[in-house]
């Protein structure tokens, strides 16, 4: 029986493929893909153009629509680990998923039930989108012994709360929720200070240094830096990041 690969691609330049990810996507005859139901495959077209030879595989969709119905995702879920099992009877795959494996990829859903059935299963490790991010705006995540919070903003947490943790708060997936978030930094732009990023290491790639310079709208991969403003102890200013 075949190797199931979740492999981690980064955050969306081509570049940021690691030797061991090329490796392996290279062996694998079978490349599967997350299908949301766009028409869009962000993460077979990132890899496309550091292996063209992936259109010589055999590419399977597993559907994976952007929904919060557990029922339905559950089912499709299953569904994908089933279609996966098969193929893995005579061949190793390859599941291409953004970012990392390990932080808020759909992928988990069927590297568990592949696992669960008997089937064996490996993660390589991409570079996560936020760590990207913060390299491209040239901002540290953590200094010293700053905590580090990464939060699903799309999901319903109160957003309040969430900015109320201390140390630098990472929102991914902002798209629906921008609207909220913004009026909400907007009130308190005394107390952080925020950097977004759209379409990391995209060629629609777009960077703002602060809140004011955050657009009327944003899409799905869109990644905000929160970091709480540092006050100058001694002369008890705050100290803009910017200068």
């Amino acid at each position: 029986m075949g190797i199931l690969y979740g492999i981690g691609i980064g955050a969306g330049d081509p570049q940021f493929l690691t030797y061991q990810a090329v490796e392996c996507i290279k062996k694998c005859n079978v490349i599967a893909v997350p299908d949301s139901g766009t028409g869009n495959f962000v993460a077979y077209d990132i890899v496309m153009q550091a292996i063209p030879e992936l259109v010589q595989k055999k590419i399977v969709k597993i559907f994976m629509p952007m929904t919060k119905d557990k029922i339905l995702l559950e089912k499709y879920h299953k569904e994908g680990g089933t279609i996966i099992l098969q193929y893995l009877e005579n061949n190793d795959v390859a599941f291409l998923t953004l970012g990392d494996p390990s932080i808020y990829a759909t992928y988990m859903y069927i590297h568990k039930i592949v696992k669960k059935n008997g089937g064996q299963v490996e993660m390589i490790s991409g570079i996560p989108s936020f760590c990207s991010v913060s390299s491209t705006i040239g901002v540290s995540l953590t200094e010293g012994d700053e905590m580090l919070h990464i939060i699903p903003a799309s999901a319903s947490y109160n957003i309040e709360y969430a900015l109320s943790l201390p140390g630098t708060k990472v929102l991914m997936k902002v798209g629906k929720s921008f609207q909220n978030i913004k009026q909400f930094l907007l009130q308190n732009d005394h107390k952080f200070d925020c950097y977004m990023v759209e379409n990391c290491g995209m060629k629609t790639e777009k960077k703002y240094f602060s809140i004011k310079e955050f657009p009327e709208h944003t899409g799905y991969f869109t990644t905000i830096i929160i970091k709480d403003k540092k006050v100058n102890e001694k002369e008890g200013l705050n100290y803009d990041r910017n200068n």
